[in-house]
């Protein structure tokens, strides 16, 4: 029996990275599309994929992992649709639509984070984790949450970046948070180009011991506690272009010690902290092999229905 071939979209604000792969997670062919409108984005994506059957084999099998918000609600009007986006003219969008005009295959769909947790669970950092919790600080921040190793989907889904967070004092030349929606909120405060904005330079330009990055760890530390006592994962994972620099870490794991405060002792968060919040163990691979994940368990349901 020949091995099937799983289309993988991770869809991203400034990019659409797109791969052919097989279940054991290895990936065939890859292609980088940039987000552009979103007529002429998922007009490349098709015609990547046109040409990948041509030159690899018919698909099986499709699996999208998007910013969001999404509609992830299979029985509502809108199921797939990108909505509420501050992604200019990406808002009211019918992602899959166009993809399933031209083939014919199951989908899995989720939001890009979800997925990359679902990557890092079958592959990755997160295996034998339940619940896990992945999170991805870069141009945005989102968190996906598994529970029973299968996404968490609700009214909505997580929406782990507009937490919002107790203020803190702040020496950055510009101290406001600028998420359109919610200001301070999680995202508004420390993703990438938030500490561009207020602190006058992009991340990857300060130096370990600069300012910036005790109240990053601070801030990010607050939302960590909060979703540690309401979820209690068994690891947090933390990916992003933010989270490269890897001075951060001692950082946050000693300023999510301190706020707990010793109120819950777990292994986990005492002598395990180092392996409680990890970087992925797919690094910038997580999100494009949770999309495959989510292709494969797609094309599994069928076959077991």
């Amino acid at each position: 029996m020949n091995t099937p071939l799983i289309a993988a979209i991770e869809a991203g604000g400034t990019k659409f990275n797109c791969a052919l792969g097989t279940p054991d997670g290895e990936l065939e062919i890859t292609e980088r599309i940039a987000t552009t409108t979103p007529e002429q984005t998922l007009r490349e994506v098709v015609a990547f994929f046109e040409y990948a059957e041509k030159q690899h084999g018919t698909i099986s099998a499709f699996g999208v992992g998007s910013f969001g918000p999404l509609d992830l609600h299979v029985k509502s009007k809108t199921y797939r649709f990108i909505t509420t986006t501050p992604k200019p003219g990406w808002q009211n969008t019918d992602l899959l639509g166009p993809l399933r005009k031209h083939f014919d295959v199951p989908f899995g769909f989720d939001t890009d984070v979800n997925s990359a947790a679902l990557g890092e669970h079958t592959w990755g950092a997160g295996r034998n984790c339940d619940p896990l919790i992945y999170i991805t600080i870069g141009t945005g921040i989102g968190g996906g949450v598994l529970i029973d190793g299968k996404p968490l989907h609700g009214a909505l889904h997580p929406e782990i970046g507009h937490l919002y967070i107790p203020q803190v004092i702040s020496n950055a030349p510009q101290p406001d948070g600028i998420c359109p929606f919610h200001g301070s909120c999680i995202e508004g405060l420390i993703s990438g180009p938030a500490i561009t904005n207020r602190w006058g330079a992009p991340a990857e330009s300060f130096p370990p011991e600069h300012e910036c990055w005790g109240e990053f760890a601070t801030l990010l530390a607050l939302g960590l506690v909060n979703l540690t006592l309401t979820l209690s994962p068994q690891r947090i994972i933390l990916g992003g272009g933010v989270m490269h620099q890897a001075h951060l870490f001692p950082m946050i794991r000693e300023e999510v010690q301190r706020l707990l405060n010793g109120y819950v002792y777990l292994h986990e968060l005492a002598d395990g902290i180092g392996q409680f919040i990890v970087p992925p163990g797919l690094g910038d691979r997580a999100g494009i092999l949770g999309a495959l994940a989510l292709g494969i368990e797609a094309l599994n349901e069928v076959r077991q229905n």
